[in-house]
């Protein structure tokens, strides 16, 4: 009788004995090939749209502002060269400085060398009392010049050739904004609280400012960022010592682990049941001194809903719930650690291997600078061609009145024979004012399309960088793992060996792994467009989708990225494709779930605490230098008109180098984790299957004695 077949395990079969495993595999074929095909047409398909998106964008569209004509101010070359401000006609009819900014006041615009510096209508040119060369300074705000104001009031406000009056303004985004000022108290502009509008009304500054809403926050804006940038130009030498001192102090830590990896988690857990147990005394002593209070024997039932939370810490009954929460909290940590010791010191173990094996490989602390070029790169290039795409295109004019109650509002229009046509007669006030850049070409109605490519692109490359860095990291570090004698088996160039491995055979595993991580973002990245779209449209139940889906999505994106960085730590020691890698990295992390959870929050406790320590060292020097603390060690800047600018670009930039440094740590981490889990399923410590662990991890294993290092020869 036939034997039955066992059926497979959900979690998969364990590894068996391999007498010619020694580590990553040498002898390895390309893996899916097809994702990586599609990854190199796509990357084809980027390099073309780039220099599509070149040929017909012009950063200079954004780069200087544009006329009601659609012209450039201040580009070389042109009329406009020497007039590199935009002047508005009538301030009075823009709703925002946002609407001027974007080029959409209802208003016309003319690029002029400098901004008004004085109070001045058309009538008074007209009849110059004071002033005989009123005329001559008004006429460079007109559209083009006039010997002498011959034309009516009526007839200028129709042919729209200047502006009614002009009023003392200053250069702002290389756009002229009223001079706003407060003397005692008041609102003036060019030390003037009332003013000729040049339309026979005295007009207020705070019309103007309702006019231009938010200018004042704009200019003081202005001055903040000229003092930051000088706090800047001051420091920015001690800035970059303070992140060498980050970059040092890293590394050292990364070092110290090895010997203080143990002391820093327990420290840390005594402090846990410390305060845990601070907190239960104290609710002890509150609900005790509420003993005997008026009302303090109500409960939250009785109370109800209260929008006064302090009404709640007058009962009895909250302290004392806290004091229970508290107490099931500190005995639940309390178990942990004493079921979870093992495996905990496991874990630190590992910690502890993982500082040896960068001691080993310290070309691994290189590669983040490597990861961080490759990045700017993309980054780089996804701006420069988004810009470009923007700006494709040839000028766009519609027309806008100041009320928006004509019929033609918002219509394409021509500004060379708009004042000719009907339009203008029967929508009194309207102007033909420049829109946008675009076209009716095949390649401008796909311009949206085209910036999604852009951006999915720019996803995919971001993460197939990330991927290319955890794989080249995984294969260094599990070449440390399966050396039976370290370091003396160790393999040269680890590092660059297993770069070329992932480059050479594991492109498109690499680009399938980036390809379903770029999609999930692509799509949270839609879920927050639609719900800043639809917002104000939005019932409750809509808005609770919306953010279901949000958390859904975020929850994916997670548990995707976890999954995927296991698999590469499998792509980089037996080189097979992606679905395999993963699913092999998955039933083994199943079948050693809780050293899974275990060494995951003993790593990211480790690694946060390493980041906070390094960043809130150098975040005290910085305090102590930029605040002339230390006069007698070290003279810092002076005269600093925000110190917390620099303390906290320092401060900031210091954790991110520690997050560079700590990420190849946390990367070797888990790659030794999954050569441990596979090391114990293949060998069993015996002389023909010995273990490839440290001692010191195995003598905390209640396994087979360790062989001595005689007999493994």
């Amino acid at each position: 009788m036939a034997r039955k077949r066992k059926p497979p395990s959900i979690k998969g079969d364990p590894r068996t004995f391999d007498p010619d495993f020694k580590g990553p595999v040498v002898n390895r074929s390309c893996t899916d090939v097809l994702c990586c095909i599609i990854f190199i047409l796509f990357i084809i398909g980027y390099i073309l749209l780039g220099l599509l998106a070149w040929a017909h964008g012009d950063p200079r569209r954004v780069a200087y502002p544009t006329d009601s004509q659609g012209h450039f101010c201040g580009q070389k070359g042109t009329p406009n060269e020497n007039k590199s401000i935009l002047f508005y006609f009538n301030l009075f009819s823009c709703t925002s400085p946002s609407v001027m900014v974007n080029l959409q006041c209802p208003t016309t615009q003319i690029c002029v060398s400098k901004c008004p510096e004085k109070f001045l209508t058309y009538v008074e040119t007209q009849f110059p009392y004071e002033d005989k060369n009123s005329w001559t300074y008004y006429s460079q705000f007109c559209k083009s010049p006039f010997p002498k104001p011959e034309k009516s009031l009526s007839q200028m406000l129709m042919d729209d050739d200047c502006p009614t009056a002009i009023f003392p303004s200053k250069p702002f985004l290389q756009r002229c904004f009223p001079d706003f000022s407060i003397e005692n108290g008041t609102l003036t502009v060019g030390n003037k609280t009332m003013f000729e509008d040049g339309n026979g009304k005295t007009r207020d500054a705070v019309e103007l400012k309702a006019a231009a809403n938010g200018i004042n926050k704009v200019l003081d804006a202005k001055a903040i960022g000229m003092k930051v940038f000088e706090d800047y130009a001051t420091t920015w030498y001690w800035i970059l010592i303070g992140l060498t001192i980050a970059m040092l102090l890293s590394w050292i830590f990364l070092i110290l682990l090895r010997f203080t990896a143990g002391f820093l988690f327990w420290v840390f857990m005594l402090g846990v049941i410390g305060i845990i147990g601070y907190g239960i005394w104290r609710c002890h002593q509150e609900y005790k001194n509420l003993q005997g209070h008026q009302n303090s024997h109500l409960t939250v039932y009785d109370i109800g809903i209260q929008t006064d939370i302090r009404m709640y810490f007058q009962l009895r009954q909250t302290w004392f719930a806290f004091m229970i929460i508290l107490c099931i909290l500190e005995v639940l940590v309390i178990l942990m650690l004493i079921f979870l010791r093992n495996r905990i010191r496991i874990a630190i173990a590992l910690l502890k291997e993982g500082s040896k094996a960068i001691g080993y490989v310290p070309t691994t602390l290189i590669y983040p600078a490597l990861t961080f070029i490759f990045l700017s790169i993309c980054i780089c290039y996804w701006a420069v061609t988004a810009v470009y795409l923007a700006t494709s295109g040839v000028p766009i004019y519609k027309i806008i009145t100041p009320e928006g109650q004509c019929k033609h509002e918002n219509k394409t229009c021509d500004p060379e024979n708009f004042n000719t046509t009907e339009i203008s007669k029967a929508c009194p006030g309207a102007h033909c004012i420049f829109a946008f850049y675009g076209g009716k070409s095949l390649y401008h109605q796909y311009i949206t399309t085209f910036q999604i490519f852009n951006l999915f692109v720019f996803l995919w490359l971001i993460n197939f960088v990330i991927a290319l860095g955890q794989c080249a990291l995984a294969g260094a570090f599990a070449s440390y793992y399966w050396a039976l004698k370290k370091p003396e088996d160790i393999p040269p160039y680890p590092l660059f060996t297993a770069f070329g491995r992932a480059i050479r055979y594991h492109t498109g595993s690499l680009a399938f792994g980036s390809l379903i991580l770029a999609l999930i973002q692509m799509l949270r990245i839609v879920l927050e467009y639609l719900d800043k779209r639809f917002k104000e449209s939005q019932n409750n139940i809509s808005k609770f989708l919306q953010c279901c889906l949000k958390c859904c999505f975020w929850c994916l994106e997670k548990v995707v990225k976890f999954l995927n960085r296991n698999a590469y730590v499998m792509i980089a020691i037996y080189g097979k494709n992606f679905c395999r890698s993963a699913r092999d990295a998955f039933n083994l992390l199943i079948r050693n779930v809780l050293k899974v959870a275990v060494m995951d929050k003993v790593t990211d406790f480790v690694l946060i605490l390493g980041k906070m320590l390094v960043a809130g060292c150098i975040g005290v020097l910085a305090f102590l230098l930029f605040t002339e603390r230390i006069p007698m060690l070290i003279e810092g800047p002076t005269s600093l008109n925000y110190y917390w600018v620099p303390l906290l670009t320092v401060v900031i930039g210091s954790y991110l180098v520690a997050h560079g440094f700590f990420s190849v740590y946390a990367m070797c981490i888990d790659t030794l984790f999954i050569c441990f889990c596979e090391d114990l399923e293949r060998n069993d410590g015996s002389t023909e299957k010995p273990y490839f662990i440290a001692p010191t991890l195995h003598g905390i294993l209640n396994k087979k004695q360790l062989v001595p290092q005689k007999q493994k020869e």
